[in-house]
């Protein structure tokens, strides 16, 4: 029996049953800070709601919770990040959605925005366990030139890419003509939040296993 797609922090609060269902995942995002997406809340043209987003992402897992970061309060590994991406943060608090199936990781989600040429972009990444992207998907788009970048054929290059690949555009990416601005600010936006979820959770994960082999 296929569990009903659930959002919650971690650790999971038990979501209230029947129509107090929908209150509860509204009020989980909310928490989360991300429900019209970060960034300018008047989009031009919005094409996914975030929890519209992640069903689409994770339609067989049992659950979506989610982890708040402050990197304001770990300086040492924000330094270690911005030093991967050769550029200071935009900002310190991140949030991570984390997909599971039986205790089991099915892969993770970040939401971001990242400055086109007048307005930002959201967009969001899927992320697998291992740390490959799955999917990418422009989730708000305000510029009236450049929406190319939400095409399918664009989107694809970025599958099967990681924290060490380059994602720059013009070099392992191709750019869109006419949607230059637009395709470097993905490759940008993409890279970080692979990087992001690496530094947050999958590196400490490896350590963890790491160190409880050894004990």
């Amino acid at each position: 029996m296929k569990t009903p797609f659930k959002i919650a922090p971690t650790p999971p609060a038990r979501p209230a049953p029947g129509p107090a269902r929908r209150g509860w995942l509204v009020a989980a995002l909310l928490s989360a800070g991300l429900l019209l997406g970060p960034g300018v809340a008047r989009a031009q043209t919005v094409y996914w709601t975030q929890r519209d987003l992640l069903g689409d992402f994770f339609p067989r897992s049992e659950r979506v919770s989610f982890k708040q970061f402050d990197l304001a309060t770990d300086v040492a590994l924000r330094a270690d990040i911005e030093r991967r991406l050769g550029y200071p943060l935009p900002r310190t608090r991140y949030t991570v959605y984390v997909a599971t199936t039986a205790g089991q990781v099915d892969g993770y989600a970040l939401f971001d925005d990242e400055p086109g040429q007048h307005l930002p972009i959201s967009f969001a990444v899927k992320v697998s366990a291992a740390g490959l992207v799955e999917r990418q998907e422009v989730v708000a788009y305000r510029e009236a030139r450049g929406d190319e970048v939400k095409d399918a054929r664009f989107r694809a290059q970025f599958v099967g890419k990681s924290a060490r690949d380059a994602l720059r555009a013009g070099d392992d990416l191709v750019a869109i003509s006419g949607a230059t601005i637009s395709s470097r600010a993905m490759a940008l936006g993409v890279k970080r939040a692979l990087v992001l979820i690496e530094g947050l959770l999958l590196q400490p994960a490896r350590s963890a296993s790491a160190s409880a082999r050894r004990g």
